[in-house]
């Protein structure tokens, strides 16, 4: 299950071990055609990786603080460090390559 961070919960949620983050808003397509594929990495990767959402309308203040400028951007955090960011929808294989690398 892919769990929803907010601006209060950020720093708690990234702090340890691997967590991808999937910056994006309900009304964006692009976004939306992410969320499957944000899905079944949460199902992979359960146990060994943390895979969130940030919706970026809800916690202005982190797309602020990430620099995000358009939507999605996927960010890949290791023990509260960013390590990997990428921009626009992105093949599931991409992603998890990522995240495996980190693991």
């Amino acid at each position: 299950m892919v769990k929803q961070i907010t601006t209060k919960s950020f720093e708690q949620d990234i702090q340890s071990g691997v967590t991808l983050v999937d910056f994006g808003a309900t009304w964006c397509p692009p976004c939306q055609m992410m969320e499957p594929i944000i899905e079944e990495l949460s199902d992979e990767f359960s146990g060994r990786a943390n895979v969130s959402k940030v919706d970026v309308d809800e916690s202005p203040e982190l797309a602020q603080q990430f620099n995000i400028r358009s939507i999605p951007t996927v960010i890949l955090f290791k023990d509260g460090k960013l390590v990997d960011a990428t921009l626009g929808v992105q093949p599931k294989k991409v992603l998890s390559d990522k995240i495996e690398s980190h693991l």
